[in-house]
């Protein structure tokens, strides 16, 4: 399992594990039992039979030794037993309504995500990746999902795209110290960095939607495709959904959206930060600080 650096250890989720193995390209199963490998011997072990003893004198009585050779016996591999799979899309969409809809406050949303069965998409994870900022600022961004340094860190927007959002909310006289509240729409980064797929947005929105109704920012700023496409229900691109900001509700709390680039996107295509910053910059007009 890769929760623990790059080591597999023996307390991971078989569904995760046959997850895994398809990812770094098993395509065919050998055998019908499960097999710890690990313990098996490098070569199988040859029965060989003793040295040969001398005869025995005219007369000596005779030992089992002089008439049976000892063998040596074999050590094969350990054989485990299998343990019962857990799900691997998780515990869905209605628990997580349920769910969230009984948390009253941040930290109580906090430890019901950090509880929820999120599939293997949480037990591939290190830790959950809550939120980061002032709890309550003016302003919160909407991010896709954690990457590794997120996953490492336990908080969103922490790498090379994260030091980027921060400088462009530096320019607009915002910042995640004092006015400003970040999160994601998934809290545990998915295999390989992929994509969210369309299952766990659907299972991961109820709690971002709670989310906003407890943060109560005055508006939102949505990095990216995934975050926009969740909240705006669009499948259309983040190029034509940019810059065009639209009301969302979410619970009792009506608030303005504003969809921009990632800033990944940003850190690939720069002749596009311009664009971005109007965005920021429309946002930034919405907001009493």
């Amino acid at each position: 399992m890769m929760n623990r650096g790059n080591e597999i250890t023996s307390d991971m989720d078989p569904a995760f594990l046959l997850a895994w193995h398809v990812e770094m390209g098993a395509d065919e199963a050998i055998g019908f039992d499960p097999v710890d490998r690990f313990t098996a011997p490098s070569a199988p072990e040859i029965r060989m039979p003793a040295a040969p003893r001398p005869a025995a004198a005219d007369g000596a009585p005779r030992t089992v030794a002089d008439i049976v050779a000892p063998t040596v016996p074999v050590a094969g591999p350990r054989v485990i037993e299998a343990r019962p799979v857990q799900s691997v899309i998780g515990a869905g969409p209605a628990e997580a309504v349920r769910v969230a809809a009984s948390c009253n406050n941040l930290e109580e949303l906090r430890a019901a995500i950090e509880a929820f069965d999120g599939g293997t998409l949480k037990r591939g994870a290190k830790c959950t990746v809550f939120a980061d900022g002032v709890p309550g600022a003016p302003l919160m961004v909407v991010g896709e999902a954690p990457g590794a340094d997120e996953d490492r860190e336990g908080r969103p927007f922490v790498g090379a795209s994260g030091q980027f959002l921060d400088r462009m909310l530096a320019a607009a006289g915002l910042s995640r110290q004092s006015n400003v509240y970040i999160s994601n729409v998934v809290p545990w980064r998915p295999l390989g960095n992929r994509t969210p797929d369309p299952a766990v947005i659907a299972m991961c929105l109820p709690f971002l939607m709670r989310h906003i109704e407890l943060a109560k920012p005055q508006a939102l700023l949505l990095v990216g495709k995934v975050p926009t496409g969740a909240l705006f229900g669009s499948d259309d691109g983040i190029t034509r959904l940019r810059g065009k900001m639209r009301d969302i509700t979410a619970g009792g709390l009506t608030l303005p959206a504003m969809p921009t680039y990632h800033p990944a996107f940003l850190l690939r295509q720069p002749a596009q930060k311009g664009q971005a910053w109007r965005d920021l910059l429309t946002i930034r007009e919405r907001l009493t600080l």
